[in-house]
C-alpha cells in the first residue's frame, strides 16, 4: 500500500510539473507572439517609410527632369526663331521675327522624354514613329507635368527696388492702372485685412514704399507734379495698427510677401495678384520680372492694366462695359492665333491700341474705340516683346499600388544672359580648333577667380539661364 501511494504522489507531482511547464510555454508564445507583432509592425512602418522616401526621391528626380528639359526648350527659341526669320522677311521686310513662345507647347514637345502618353501625344502631333528611339521616355517609373510661366507678362513690383524715381513712377503707373477701373470700387469702399479703409493711392504708395530703400513715403501719384517728389516722411503705420514689424525697405523675397503689405487682403489679393491660385499664369503680378510687361505673352486683364497705366482717361478704362469687352476681344484674338506672337515690337501694339495694324480693327469690332495714349514713347518704355524670365512649375508623379506620391520643384530662371545655343556651338568649335570668336564675353570668371579665355567664357554662360530661385514642395 505504502508503494501504491508513493506511486500516486510521484504521479500527481509529474502532472503539476507538466501543467506548470503548460503555463510557462503559454506565456512564452504569448510573449513571442507581442515581441514578432511589434517587430513587424515596425518593420512593416520603416519598410513603407522607405518606399515612400524612395518614391519621393524618385518624384524630386521625375520634377527636376521637367525642370532641366523645359531649360532646354527655351534656350531653344533663338534657333527656331532663326528658322522662321525668312518666311517673317516675305510678310514684313523691314521687321525682324518676333520672340516665338514655343514654351506654351512644352507638354507636347517634351512628350517623348516623357511617360506613354506623353509620346503618343508627340507622335500625334508631329506625326512621327517613335518605336525606333533609343533612350526616350521613362520607362514607367512615372512622369513629370512641367508649367512654364513668363514672369515678363505680368506687371513686376520689384522695379521701385531700383532706387530711382523712373522706376517707382512707372510701377505707380502700372499699379493704378491695375486698380483703378471703376468696377473694383466695392473693393475699396470696405475695410481690409487691418479692419481699415484703404483706397487705391493708399495701397499703391504702400506696395511701393515696403519695395524702395528710402524713407520718403511714394505719393503715387503720376499725373501731379509730387511724381517726382518724396511725399513726406513714412510713418510707423505698421505699428499704429499692431502689427509687429516695420516696411522692408527692400526688394520682396517672393509673391506670398505682398500679404505683409498694408491694405492687401483675401479680396485684393484674389482679384489684383493670383485670381486662380491653380493657375499661375492667370497672375497679375509677380516678383521675378525685368521690369517690362511682354504684351505679347501678357493676359487680358494685364495688358487692360498696362492700357490703362498710359492712357487712364480712355473709355476702356472707364466703362466697366468696355473693359469687358476689351477682356473678351483680346482673349477671343489669342485663341484665333494659337499663341503666336501678335505684335513684332511695342511700337507695333501701341499702333493696335490707336486702332491700326492688324489687330486694331477686330478690337474696333468689340466695341472699343482707338486709345489715345497720354505718351506713346513713355508707353513704349515699359512694355516689350521680349520675355527673359520664367517660372517653372515641375510636378513629379510617382504611382504606386493605387496611390501617388508627388514632388513639386519651383524654379525661376533668368536668362538675361543667356549665351544662344549657335553661340555655344561657335565657342566649342572655337576651343577645338584654336580660332577664337571675338564677339565672346571676357569677363567671365572662373571658379578660383581666374579669367577664362572668351572661347571658355562663352561656354560658361549657360544658355539654359541662371537659376535665380529653386524651391521643392
Amino acid at each position: 500500500m505504502k508503494a501504491v501511494r508513493a506511486h500516486h504522489r510521484r504521479v500527481r507531482a509529474r502532472r503539476k510539473e507538466r501543467a506548470m511547464a503548460l503555463i510557462m510555454v503559454l506565456l512564452a508564445i504569448v510573449v513571442l507572439t507581442v515581441y514578432l507583432t511589434e517587430v513587424q509592425a515596425e518593420s512593416t512602418t520603416a519598410f513603407a517609410s522607405a518606399l515612400s522616401e524612395r518614391d519621393r526621391l524618385r518624384a524630386e528626380y521625375l520634377a527636376t527632369s521637367g525642370i532641366n528639359l523645359s531649360r532646354m526648350l527655351i534656350a531653344s527659341e533663338p534657333s527656331v526663331r532663326q528658322v522662321i526669320e525668312p518666311l517673317f522677311k516675305l510678310m514684313n521686310p523691314k521687321g525682324r521675327a518676333p520672340q516665338i513662345p514655343v514654351w506654351e507647347f512644352g507638354d507636347q514637345v517634351l512628350g517623348p522624354y516623357n511617360d506613354s502618353a506623353g509620346a503618343e501625344s508627340f507622335s500625334q502631333l508631329a506625326n512621327v514613329d517613335l518605336s525606333s528611339g533609343e533612350n526616350l521616355g521613362l520607362g514607367g517609373l512615372g512622369h513629370f507635368d512641367a508649367v512654364v510661366v513668363d514672369e515678363d507678362s505680368k506687371i513686376d513690383v520689384n522695379i521701385a527696388a531700383r532706387g530711382d524715381i523712373i522706376s517707382r513712377t512707372r510701377l505707380a503707373q502700372q499699379l493704378l492702372g491695375a486698380l483703378s477701373p471703376p468696377q473694383y470700387n466695392p473693393l475699396f469702399e470696405q475695410e481690409d485685412a487691418d479692419h481699415q479703409f484703404s483706397d487705391r493711392q493708399s495701397i499703391c504708395a504702400a506696395i511701393i514704399d515696403w519695395v524702395d530703400s528710402d524713407e520718403e513715403r511714394e505719393p503715387c501719384d503720376p499725373r501731379t507734379a509730387q511724381a517726382t517728389q518724396g511725399g513726406g516722411s513714412e510713418d510707423n503705420y505698421y505699428q499704429t495698427i499692431g502689427l509687429k514689424y516695420f516696411r522692408k525697405n527692400a526688394a520682396f523675397d517672393s509673391l506670398e510677401e505682398l500679404r505683409l503689405v498694408r491694405g492687401i487682403g483675401d479680396d485684393f489679393w484674389a482679384t489684383f495678384v493670383d485670381p486662380e491660385p491653380r493657375k499661375p499664369k492667370a497672375r497679375i503680378m509677380t516678383v521675378w520680372g525685368q521690369g517690362k510687361v511682354n504684351v505679347n505673352t501678357a493676359n487680358a486683364q494685364t495688358l487692360l492694366a498696362i492700357v490703362c497705366a498710359g492712357a487712364p482717361d480712355a473709355e476702356l478704362c472707364l466703362d466697366p462695359t468696355k473693359a469687358a469687352s476689351f477682356v473678351a476681344t483680346v482673349a477671343l484674338v489669342k485663341s484665333f492665333t494659337a499663341g503666336a506672337p501678335l505684335f513684332g515690337s511695342p511700337k507695333d501694339f501701341i499702333v493696335t491700341m490707336q486702332g491700326g495694324g492688324t489687330v486694331g480693327p477686330f478690337l474696333a469690332m468689340g466695341g472699343i474705340k482707338p486709345v489715345a495714349f497720354r505718351s506713346p514713347a513713355e508707353m513704349a518704355k515699359i512694355i516689350t516683346t521680349e520675355s527673359k524670365m520664367f517660372s517653372i512649375y515641375s510636378t513629379g508623379v510617382v504611382p504606386d499600388h493605387g496611390r501617388e506620391t508627388r514632388v513639386t520643384v519651383h524654379a525661376v530662371l533668368d536668362f538675361r544672359h543667356a549665351a544662344t545655343l549657335a553661340d555655344l556651338a561657335r565657342a566649342g568649335q572655337a576651343t577645338a580648333t584654336g580660332v577664337v570668336d571675338a564677339t565672346a564675353p571676357t569677363n567671365v570668371t572662373g571658379i578660383n577667380g581666374a579669367a577664362l579665355d572668351p572661347a571658355m567664357a562663352q561656354i560658361a554662360v549657360s544658355p539654359a539661364g541662371n537659376v535665380v530661385y529653386w524651391r521643392v514642395e
